[in-house]
């Protein structure tokens, strides 16, 4: 796939995972809350300062993220499901 996303923007792949019910019961999609996590496949360089240098970013392509409830854009890419967030509605790394 060739994306590269602009500025501040990453390209994600939800994480999907299945719900299930302490019973054992297993959800369908509509039961479902909106998933929050997702890996990292493309990363921007980065926005401009006032002085016209990048601001570094903080994750990488690869890492596993948590994202804002209702950000993001999603989109898709040679059949498959992605989102493209701003930096901004990433709000954490999830480390192992």
């Amino acid at each position: 796939m060739n994306f590269k996303p602009l500025g501040d923007r990453a390209l994600v792949k939800i994480v999907e995972r299945e719900e299930q019910t302490a019973s054992g019961i297993v959800l369908p999609d509509t039961a479902k809350e909106k998933p929050q996590t997702a890996e990292v496949v493309a990363v921007g360089e980065g926005k401009l300062d006032d002085n016209g240098q990048r601001v570094p970013i903080d994750f990488s392509q690869g890492d596993v993220i948590v994202f804002a409830k209702y950000s993001g854009t999603e989109i898709s890419l040679e059949g498959d499901d992605y989102m493209i967030l701003d930096a901004d509605d990433i709000l954490g790394i999830v480390e192992n």
